[in-house]
């Protein structure tokens, strides 16, 4: 069997990456690229849209056709490419804070729609690019830069959120997963509808000093301990006051994509409605 390492899909020229040490990001690009390896997508049939932040930054690294969009509405673009050519696979590369916190309402909308995209979203759990301000993610009681005496707020259950609104394909995991994540990855590409992978990514240089995290090597044993199956979750005590969070597939279902319901309904108008 023949490794897939997804290099096909770097730009080489444009390395070294710029990403901090220990960052999530090409760790789950790489799982990403792999994914398309192994299910045999061609370059050309691939737009990868991201939005501003950390996150954004993965696409001058990736040699497939990519657009570059606004903060927060990342989502948007993504919904015209697929409703414009559904055949093309299209990815969303985001943050918490570009596809979660600011884009929170595009979010929803595109899972209500189930249009036919795959999020991956890099949940560093604050605003990495611009200082570690608090985001929607922000766990409680979490310190940042803008809650130096802790987070007052609860952070979003992606993945309850986007469930709710009717994504096909629901799932968290973390910037150690390897294979796994990979395989993760591939079952959301797979998906006809909307795909969500919340990712849960190490920022070590602002989210993780400031909450006792100092090192990188430290973050990433901190998600191998708290990353935990929902069985394993169910059965502690006050397992969200202790930091612990479920990794895992919570929805899977096939129902019809935007772009299969609107054909439908392209073809009554085209038939005059009978």
């Amino acid at each position: 069997m023949t490794y897939a390492t997804g290099h096909k899909y770097i730009n080489f020229a444009a390395l070294p990456h710029i990403s901090c040490a220990g960052c999530g990001n090409g760790t789950i690009a790489g799982a990403l690229l792999r994914a398309y390896e192994e299910l045999g997508f061609e370059r050309k049939g691939i737009v990868m849209v991201m939005g501003i932040g950390c996150s954004g930054t993965v696409d001058r690294f990736i040699d497939v056709n990519s657009l570059h969009s606004t903060h927060g509405r990342a989502l948007t673009f993504a919904t015209g490419i697929k409703a414009a050519n559904p055949k093309l696979n299209v990815v969303c590369f985001l943050g918490d804070g570009d596809g979660a916190t600011i884009g929170g309402n595009h979010l929803i909308h595109a899972a209500r729609r189930n249009m036919g995209i795959t999020v991956i979203l890099v949940n560093n759990l604050n605003y990495g690019m611009t200082g570690g301000q608090v985001s929607g993610t922000t766990p409680l009681n979490a310190i940042t830069i803008t809650t130096q005496f802790g987070n007052p707020e609860q952070g979003f259950d992606l993945c309850e959120l986007v469930k709710a609104a009717g994504a096909n394909f629901v799932a968290r995991e973390t910037a150690v997963g390897g294979i796994r994540l990979k395989n993760r990855i591939k079952e959301a590409l797979q998906n006809p509808g909307f795909s969500f992978m919340d990712i849960i990514s190490p920022c070590t240089t602002l989210f993780g000093p400031r909450n006792k995290l100092k090192k990188p090597v430290d973050m990433l044993n901190w998600l191998k301990e708290k990353a935990i199956p929902a069985s394993k979750y169910d059965q502690i005590e006050n397992a969200a006051q202790q930091g612990y969070f479920k990794i895992g597939v919570f929805k899977n279902e096939n129902n019809p994509s935007y772009n299969e319901r609107y054909e439908a309904v392209r073809k009554l108008a085209a038939a005059g409605g009978e």
